[in-house]
């Protein structure tokens, strides 16, 4: 009896010490601005970041919605959680800078993807959205030299990163015979970005292009235009590398798209945050933005991006 009192007694230290050391972990968090697999991306270089901080607690939150006020309470409630430190994409930063500041208020705030540069937060780290847009319209001024009409389609067009996408793309497009005539927006909600790209269809018939401005929009333009017999016939422009993108790039139907680096945004976000946290603020630069250069991907070069990706994603 008194053994297994005794190895009790051992087995309920060993417990209270390991929840002890758990409590003792700062947490580090990545509030994303909707569902979508463009971040899984950006969850492998968080996995990746985890490998290197082993006395932090990562993790990647999606918001139930693609809203600001649901991804407000969900940063609250990391707060309130006790997590140490956020990075967010914020989903409407013009309308949030009273609740953003709220949060670094309490906890240091770093934003990614989509910027905030009126809040308090203390960098951003991702692309610059203006110059992937200036590159979105290269491709589209190449698709069509001699000139047409063409529509964007983004899931939330008060985001900064949309904002200043298409601040790029009609910045590239200046003084040329293309046309950005219209820019439709969708909650991040599949169904109704599809029913976009349909309906714009179905009124412009005299449409020339197709701009896909957010990962999934491109997949949606695609699968319309393939439903309509229209695939090669108006051009497609997309961001990002969701899979039926690139299978739309490898085949020719698809113009190109313009890739940004969310696995390291993931990696770095992560690691300049514990750094932070550690009282190590060398890798904030005196405007407070870290540029992680985006590329563009057409036949050329789509094979050997997407073999890399496949690598970064599986931890290879």
């Amino acid at each position: 009896m008194q053994r297994i009192l005794i190895s009790g007694a051992l087995a309920l230290a060993a417990l209270l010490a390991q929840g002890v050391q758990a409590q003792d972990k700062q947490s580090l968090a990545f509030v994303v601005n909707g569902a979508s697999d463009f971040w899984k991306i950006a969850e492998a270089g968080v996995k990746k970041a985890q490998t290197e901080l082993p006395d932090f607690e990562l993790s990647l939150k999606y918001p139930e919605q693609a809203a600001a006020a649901v991804q407000q309470r969900l940063m609250d409630d990391l707060v309130a959680a006790g997590t140490d430190a956020i990075m967010v994409s914020a989903v409407d930063p013009k309308t949030s800078t009273e609740a953003l500041n709220r949060v670094a208020e309490q906890v240091p705030l770093f934003t990614t993807d989509s910027d905030a540069p009126d809040s308090k937060r203390i960098a951003y780290i991702g692309s610059s959205n203006v110059e992937l847009g200036k590159n979105a319209g290269a491709l589209m001024k190449q698709a069509l030299p001699d000139g047409g009409k063409c529509i964007g389609f983004v899931g939330l067009p008060g985001a900064d990163n949309a904002r200043e996408r298409i601040e790029g793309i009609k910045a590239a497009l200046e003084g040329s015979k293309v046309e950005l005539t219209d820019v439709r927006g969708d909650d991040i909600d599949q169904t109704r970005a599809k029913r976009n790209v349909e309906d714009a269809l179905a009124a412009n018939p005299d449409i020339s292009c197709m701009v896909g401005i957010y990962s999934y929009n491109t997949p949606r333009i695609y699968e319309v235009l393939k439903e309509a017999g229209q695939l090669g016939t108006i051009k497609v422009i997309g961001f990002d590398e969701d899979p039926i993108t690139l299978g739309g790039v490898r085949e020719g139907t698809i113009v190109g798209t313009v890739v940004q680096n969310p696995y390291e945004w993931g990696y770095q976000g992560m690691k300049l945050m514990a750094a932070f946290l550690k009282g190590d603020k060398s890798g904030i630069p005196a405007d407070a933005l870290i540029i992680v250069p985006g590329q563009v991907i057409d036949q050329s070069n789509v094979d050997a991006f997407e073999s890399e990706l496949k690598a970064r994603i599986s931890g290879g």
